[in-house]
């Protein structure tokens, strides 16, 4: 079987600033159906239905929900999807935390994660390597994408929420580009994969504050949010 991912920019869709313009979050203000047009655009361009892609009712915790089929709605309060289901695409919405996009293609099992701060700190993604497991996935065959976030040499923090994400997250802990306390969740989060034995771990580098092609609520407050998309090819 064949693992598809795609991480989508900003450009290319119908929503005005400050979502310009091709933002898929739809709880960030943007009008419905500039939100529906550009959603509609991802599918067609990924090549599946609509009702094809799953979605998420993100909140920044560790809850991971298994979909077999079309979903009505977003998985209520849910940070990870997993599915065995070929053609049925699972998507994490970021602007500035960590898509991890996790694929087992020999099981054809997938996972999306949505890896903020705290969902990262509390274990969202070894909470989806377990579910993938439970569906069919050996974690020696899985490969994981981490997707564009904001980098550590942009990401200051206090000193004592270094300190206790560090304890949580080994290896996230860092200096910003001012020397002052930061985080780079990317080097966490591989740390984190490397321990629990996936096979084979890709980064995409861009940093979203930093690249103006991407949405990043830190650099611009209100704003749009990229869609990280897995499937298993039908």
């Amino acid at each position: 079987m064949r693992i598809r991912r795609v991480i989508t920019t900003r450009a290319g869709g119908s929503s005005r600033a400050p979502y310009e313009s091709f933002n898929l979050g739809d709880h960030v203000g943007d009008a419905t159906e500039a939100v529906s047009a550009n959603r509609k655009r991802l599918a067609e361009g990924i090549g599946l239905a609509e009702d094809r892609l799953a979605w998420m009712e993100q909140v920044h915790g560790r809850t991971v929900t298994t979909v077999t089929g079309p979903q009505a709605n977003p998985a209520e309060a849910t940070d990870a999807l997993v599915t065995a289901e070929p053609g049925l695409a699972l998507v994490a919405l970021t602007a500035d935390c960590v898509p991890v996009l996790l694929g087992d293609a020999e099981a054809g099992v997938v996972a999306a994660v949505h890896a903020g701060r705290v969902g990262a700190r509390v274990g969202v993604v070894p909470a989806a390597l377990r579910a993938m497991d439970a569906a069919g996935a050996r974690i020696d065959r899985v490969e994981a994408l981490l997707g564009p976030s904001v980098c550590g040499e942009c990401y200051e923090v206090p000193q004592a929420m270094q300190d206790d994400v560090g304890a949580h997250l080994p290896g996230a802990a860092c200096r910003t580009r001012k020397g002052t306390p930061g985080l780079d969740l990317r080097a966490g989060l591989w740390q984190q994969l490397a321990d629990a034995g996936v096979a084979k771990i890709g980064l995409d580098p861009r940093c979203t504050v930093e690249d103006k092609t991407l949405f990043s609520h830190r650099r611009d407050g209100n704003t749009g949010r990229l869609a990280s998309v897995v499937w298993v090819e039908a």
